[in-house]
């Protein structure tokens, strides 16, 4: 296979949704299908002692919900298909923003009872400022929920965007009897199994055979939803789509297995293949010949055994391969990764060769790599767009053990470097202060500390608004205010100005008193 064909071949993809909706099961049935795991794991269910395959961090078993993204690559009818699965609780919106940078297009999940909830509004804005082609799978139909014309209002409202259904439910909750493709003219018959696939039945709309499978009424119901459909909805238009401005909606349960195939294979026949990617210098094209890439996250710890580091990297041209020499960006010099993996969440098994589109990851003992970096066959290229966002919720972080100091220094330093949280050095008391997006992260920082680094830390409150990265390019008065100012601030971890703002007013004084700095809420500027 060529160069081209290969890329052509990839789709890579983000699920995204508001915590709950369903995207671990809907991940986990996609997998089914291509044939990537063979029983799947009920998410919830404690009995089963096979969680969800995609959450394999100790605490997402514990909690039942994802903590970080997951990346997964099978193969189904001739595509080779890379699936995110990222994390839906708010607490974690850094890692879903980050990981929107490295997909070609997107699926959102939403639950057919709740309709369209915060978290899906942000990460949809996301998608739009970037223009990604979004696909929606409306889940949980074996569940009352609202009318599916409603569902269809909603999410043009809420989200933004035209939508157009490929697929129409046939009734729902215990009424539920299936969906009908109206993409492939055929019609799905439900029946609940969380492990088997359902059969569809070919058959035009008009054949008197639907009586037959569904009966009268609701065979007269399903012609006129799908003839409103027709008149009301625009007929899909595949540029739309990839331009971002149109999105198809889909029908089903992801717990029961149902219209997801009619996703996946709907999906890689439209889906964009890799796409162009801006770097500081120039568009990158997918196809040239020369690899290029860049880190989009960070794990530590993949393996409890090794304390190992994992650098996610997203390639976004040519083709790269195992032991060749390539160029880190950062530092200027040359390295070859002699072990690159590819992954099906957890499990992961070592690869000779990835092309544009595919996430490789490469092994980071001595903290080679941050988020952000670029590895190149030589040229020089800067990929941009991997904001670090200004923190809302702030604690001091001390060590409960002294005895055990070293551990916890490298444990905050792998676990910064992974972009769980931000860490600012107060300047006046050389005190560490950790900053995070919600709450459950400092849960989910002193579980992690103290289950694979032994180290055990404690939280001390601090009252703090907002941090600010500053910059100016009146040297005088930057100086001026630092020295005004010398009690809130602080060092980030790359050595940068930050102000700490006790609240708002303070905030706004700050802007108004010192017209020539520049206050930036993101790391990008």
């Amino acid at each position: 296979m060529t160069l081209k064909e290969e890329i052509k071949r990839r789709r890579t993809f983000a699920i995204i949704s508001h915590p709950d909706a369903g995207k671990t099961t809907l991940t986990e049935k996609l997998l089914l299908f291509g044939g990537a795991i063979h029983v799947a794991g009920a998410v919830k269910s404690n009995k089963i002692k096979k969680t969800a395959t995609s959450d394999w961090m100790e605490i997402e078993k514990q909690r039942g919900i994802s903590v970080a993204t997951s990346v997964m690559g099978f193969e189904y009818n001739d595509h080779k298909i890379n699936i995110l699965d990222t994390p839906g609780h708010q607490d974690f919106a850094e890692d879903t923003y980050r990981t929107l940078t490295a997909v070609d297009s997107v699926i959102v999940v939403v639950d057919v009872a709740k309709g369209v909830e915060t978290q899906t509004r942000k990460l949809m804005e996301v998608c739009r400022m970037r223009k990604t082609p979004v696909m929606i799978f409306v889940n949980k139909m074996d569940r009352e929920g609202k009318d599916p014309f409603d569902i269809m209002d909603e999410l043009e409202e809420e989200l933004k965007i035209s939508v157009r259904p490929l697929s129409w439910p046939i009734d729902m909750g215990e009424r539920f009897k299936g969906v009908y493709n109206i993409y492939q003219q055929s019609l799905d018959l439900y029946k609940p199994s969380k492990q088997v696939v359902t059969e569809s039945v070919h058959l035009n709309i008009d054949s008197p055979e639907l009586e037959k499978q569904i009966g009268t009424s609701l065979s007269e119901k399903l012609r006129n939803d799908v003839e409103l459909i027709n008149g009301v909805y625009p007929e899909f238009d595949n540029n739309s789509y990839l331009a971002g401005e149109l999105a198809p909606v889909f029908f089903g349960s992801a717990l029961n297995n149902f219209g997801v195939k009619e996703l996946l294979d709907c999906f890689i026949e439209i889906a964009p293949s890799p796409r162009p990617v801006k770097s500081e210098e120039r568009t990158v094209d997918p196809y040239e010949e020369a690899f290029t890439g860049f880190v989009f996250k960070i794990h530590a710890n993949m393996d409890p055994n090794h304390r190992s580091c994992i650098a996610f990297i997203k390639i976004c041209s040519g083709k790269f391969e195992r032991n060749v020499n390539y160029k880190h960006m950062r530092f200027n010099r040359q390295m070859r990764f002699s072990s690159p993996t590819a992954f099906m969440a957890q499990k992961k098994e070592v690869l000779d060769e990835a092309f544009a589109g595919d996430i490789v990851g490469l092994p980071d003992n001595g903290g080679t790599f941050k988020i952000g970096d670029t590895l190149t066959s030589g040229e020089d290229l800067h990929f941009k767009g991997l904001p670090s966002f200004s923190p809302e919720m702030f604690k001091y972080i001390e060590n409960a053990d002294p005895m055990k100091s070293k551990q916890l220094h490298k444990g905050i330093e792998q676990l910064m470097d992974e972009g769980v949280a931000q860490l600012f050095t107060n300047q006046f008391n050389n005190r560490k202060i950790i900053g995070t997006v919600g709450q459950l992260q400092f849960e989910v920082i002193q579980y992690r500390l103290l289950h694979e680094y032994n180290a055990q830390c404690r939280w001390e409150p601090i009252n703090l608004y907002k941090a600010c990265w500053i910059e100016s390019d009146n040297a005088q008065e930057l100086a001026d205010f630092k020295k005004r100012k010398y009690q809130y601030m602080a060092l980030d971890k790359e050595g940068r100005d930050v102000f700490l703002a006790e609240s708002r007013y303070i905030l706004m004084m700050a802007q108004q008193d010192f017209k020539n700095i520049k206050f930036h809420f993101n790391s990008e500027f």
